[in-house]
Formats: C-alpha cells, sequence, structure tokens
C-alpha cells in the first residue's frame, strides 16, 4: 500500500499514535470498511471474483485507510478534535491496522462467495427435483402442480389460468427450467417464484430476483 510523496498513507507515518488515537483511528477505519461492503463486492466482481490472485488486487484497504485520515484531518480544527494529533506514529501501529483491514475486507469476499456456493447448490437441487420428480410447484416448493383445462393449481392456494388452454405439465416445466438456466447465465442467485394480479387483473406466475432485480412471467 504505498504511496507517493506527501499521501496520506506517508503522512500518517509521521502522525499520533498515543493508545486512545490509535484505538479511535482502528475502530473508524474498520466501522468505515463493514459500511462499505457493496463497493468491496463490486471492486471484487470488476477484477474478475473468484479467480486466484483476484481477491488482492481488488482491496479497498488503502482508500478506506485514506478516506478515514481525512476525515480525522477535517475534524483537527473542531473543538472535539484531539490534540494528540500531533505526535509521533510507530509504523507498527499503521502495519497493525492494515492487517485487520485486509482480514476483514476477505473476511467479506468470503462471506459472499460461500452465499453463491449456497445458492448454486440451491438451484442444482431445484432443476434436480423437476427433472426426477412430478412437477413441484415453484412458489411453495412442497406439492405438486396440477394443470386442469388450461388451469394451473396447487394446494397452497395457487390457481391461475392459463392463456393456453393446450399447456400440459410438460410445456410448464419447459418454460420453468428454461427461464431458471437464462437467469443463470447472468446471475448467481436463486431467483424466487410468485403469483401476482389482483381482482381485475389475471393472475401470472412471476419469476423475479432481487439480488440483479429482473424478473420473468413463466405463466
Amino acid at each position: 500500500m504505498a504511496g507517493p510523496a506527501g499521501s496520506p498513507r506517508r503522512s500518517l507515518y509521521k502522525l499520533v499514535g498515543s493508545p486512545p488515537w490509535k484505538e479511535a483511528f482502528r475502530k473508524g477505519c474498520l466501522e468505515r470498511m463493514r459500511n462499505s461492503r457493496d463497493r468491496v463486492l463490486t471492486r471484487f466482481r470488476q477484477a474478475g471474483g473468484g479467480e486466484p490472485g483476484r481477491a488482492q488486487n481488488a482491496l479497498l484497504v488503502q482508500e478506506v485507510m485514506e478516506e478515514e485520515w481525512s476525515a480525522l484531518q477535517a475534524g483537527e480544527c473542531s473543538p472535539e478534535a484531539s490534540p494528540q494529533l500531533g505526535l509521533p506514529m510507530d509504523l507498527a501501529v499503521l502495519e497493525e491496522i492494515q492487517q485487520e483491514l485486509i482480514d476483514e475486507e476477505l473476511s467479506i469476499i468470503s462471506e459472499y462467495e460461500k452465499s453463491l456456493q449456497f445458492d448454486e447448490k440451491c438451484l442444482s437441487v431445484m432443476l434436480a427435483e423437476w427433472e426426477a420428480n412430478p412437477l413441484i410447484c415453484p412458489v411453495c416448493t412442497k406439492y405438486n402442480l396440477r394443470i386442469t383445462g388450461g388451469v394451473v393449481a396447487c394446494h397452497c392456494g395457487l390457481s391461475i389460468p392459463s392463456h393456453s388452454p393446450e399447456l400440459t405439465e410438460q410445456m410448464l416445466r419447459a418454460s420453468l427450467e428454461d427461464s431458471v438456466n437464462e437467469h443463470s447465465t447472468h446471475c448467481p442467485h436463486t431467483p424466487e417464484f410468485s403469483v401476482t394480479g389482483g381482482t381485475e387483473e389475471k393472475p401470472s406466475l412471476l419469476m423475479s430476483c432481487l439480488a440483479c432485480d429482473t424478473w420473468a412471467v413463466i405463466v
């Protein structure tokens, strides 16, 4: 995390390291890192997340430390500013805080990768169940769907008149699988299914995903 002369990091080397100040700076950096989860994951994905060696290249540690340092500098003239901000600071203190931030950021990335693996596993299980068993209702995931006279129904209460009276279980299964597979090509999260439509609108079976903000009408 080296920087040019005059950079916040070099300025920090010369600054204050009394225990109260060190703890305040450490806590500020950690809180800023935790509040930057979306930035961490965006940087990680842009750097090609999941590929060997990419995580280290995507780290926001330097930016977080510089931002927190700038915030401290901006507050030096305030009545609450610590008078200790001009004392010498041991480089080891900075290295210790830097390592804590690296560990925190890698923890955020690790949690994200585990959630992706879980979603991929759930998706695989869902597709396998659809292929091996009678068509499971994607809304409740408990009961089998029935199609009678073009109406898609389930014991959970789902009842959707189809736009096509010729609709069969095989056709609906293919539509569900195609939609799920198409979604999985650009988003690793598992989509959700729900029934939409009010009293004046014909109900529809909707697939949606909060993670990528996409949706598709199945029936």
